[in-house]
């Protein structure tokens, strides 16, 4: 008999509308694996047992089961607040806080009548791209627990990838979902910016952070995103003028039939190349090849795309994130309870001078044109997900920001620019190294291009064949 974590969300969602298993079972047997596993995965920053079995009777009594998420349990990342629980963002600073309200994500998830478990760990404030910190055990990578899951959403994909839940809701400014995702062996998604109303970038600091999905299918992160778009049922609710063009969704169909032929480029070169010595590892090249025959078997059009140098990238950037740190809530003698990478961006981000600013802000807007036009004659573009195989748990430089910031970029100098252009994409598990650990490859569509995404991204999973098993540790 098939265990009820074995099964993918879709299949449970299934199982929840022809009443063979109810939300509060399906609640009670994710709590329990969570309490085994946890502990030496360290995916979760707080676990809510009480209110997440109420919650399941709240949604078997209350909602219609047309709710598009209804019953299926997941975590909220522990940068969203959640009326009633704790919320530490990563960091010592915020021990003990717990907000009066909820964030707009958190609200959506509940319409849409998920049951959320708790709060899935997260770097301080979601700035790095591993999960670990001071205060707090290392979220491990369930493949192999002496490496990390990545980040900033690594507490929500160490939780899928070990069948502590069946998908998972991230954000992603810079790669945070694409990261541990691949990190994983699971598909991440990270929408057109405008896409997600409760999580749409349009609010962020040069339109980077967008929420979107973690799961083990391509199918299972359709399910979740269309629940993260449309809670209350299609068509979506948008707050703002902007919003993404393109197909408006659902997406799970595109994801389940996974059709068409496209035409796809393949880059290997990425905006940092210019300031820092970027090498694709041999299993992340490898990955790619597995990426690229997969498509040409299917019949589309591969196409080589010449390397484009962008020189002013990494210092524009890296304004960008320095000057989002530089909000950060925290003043005096606060301080010394933050990371020395947290600290360092925020005191630098706090002396850039408002011109420099501008200035980067105008240079992102016309590196986001450059983009769309160098990928307009594609319907997508394949890249690898990660530079480097997953990073070893204490791989980072603890102490000096300056070179932590530089080995997060040759992890993953594939993702931070996919932010700034707004455009979609998603990460999808092809093959793995020789001691089994997950590797993938990323494919970024035309702005409003998800649909695309998700069929091909779905053809590339059954010509991978992949399994999908959990680790074998479990």
């Amino acid at each position: 008999m098939t265990a009820l974590h074995d099964h993918t969300a879709l299949e449970l969602h299934q199982l929840l509308q022809r009443g063979d298993v109810s939300p509060v079972e399906l609640t009670e047997h994710y709590l329990a694996r969570i309490e085994r596993l946890n502990p030496e995965v360290g995916a979760f920053a707080t676990v809510t047992p009480e209110a997440a079995v109420e919650r399941a009777r709240q949604v078997t009594s209350q909602l219609p089961k047309a709710a598009p998420l209804w019953g299926l349990p997941l975590a909220d990342k522990d940068l969203h607040r959640r009326a009633g629980v704790p919320a530490g963002f990563g960091s010592r600073a915020f021990t003990g806080f717990v907000p009066d309200d909820s964030d707009e994500l958190v609200r959506a998830v509940d319409a849409a009548g998920a049951v959320s478990l708790g709060k899935s760990q997260t770097p301080e404030f979601g700035l790095p791209s591993y999960t670990e910190g001071a205060g707090v055990p290392p979220t491990r990578n369930p493949w192999k627990l002496s490496l990390g899951a990545g980040g900033s959403s690594g507490g929500a994909a160490a939780a899928v990838a070990s069948g502590m839940l069946p998908f998972a809701p991230g954000s992603d400014g810079g790669g945070s979902i694409r990261i541990p995702a691949a990190s994983c062996g699971l598909v991440g998604v990270k929408p057109s910016r405008g896409r997600v109303p409760a999580g749409s970038g349009l609010t962020s600091l040069a339109g980077l952070g967008v929420a979107g999905p973690i799961a083990r299918t391509v199918a299972d992160a359709a399910l979740l995103l269309d629940g993260l778009i449309a809670p209350t049922g299609y068509p979506a609710a948008h707050r703002f003028s902007v919003r993404a063009p393109g197909d408006d969704g659902p997406f799970l169909g595109a994801a389940i039939r996974g059709e068409g032929r496209f035409q796809v480029g393949v880059m290997t070169d990425s905006p940092w190349d210019d300031a820092y010595e970027i090498v694709i590892a041999a299993e992340a090249r490898a990955a790619l090849e597995v990426g690229i025959e997969a498509l040409d078997g299917l019949g589309h059009g591969i196409e080589a795309m010449a390397p484009v140098p962008e020189p002013g990238y990494a210092a524009a950037f890296r304004t960008i994130w320095q000057a989002g740190a530089a909000t950060i809530p925290v003043d005096g003698e606060a301080e010394a309870l933050l990371e020395p990478l947290t600290r360092w961006l925020l005191l630098v981000g706090r002396a850039v001078p408002a011109r420099q600013l501008a200035e980067a802000l105008a240079w992102l807007s016309g590196f986001e044109e450059r983009v769309i036009r160098r990928f307009a004659s594609f319907d997508a573009v394949l890249t690898p997900a990660l530079a480097l195989t997953p990073r070893p748990v204490g791989w980072y430089d603890p102490d000096d920001g300056e070179r932590n910031f530089g080995q997060q970029v040759q992890f993953t100098p594939f993702t931070s620019f996919v932010n700034v252009a707004g455009l979609p994409a998603i990460t999808v598990p092809v093959s793995e190294t020789v001691d089994g650990v997950p590797m993938g490859v990323q494919l970024i569509g035309r702005p409003g291009g998800e649909a695309t995404l998700f069929a091909l991204a779905a053809q590339i999973e059954r010509r991978a064949r992949r399994s999908r098993r959990t680790p074998a540790l479990w």
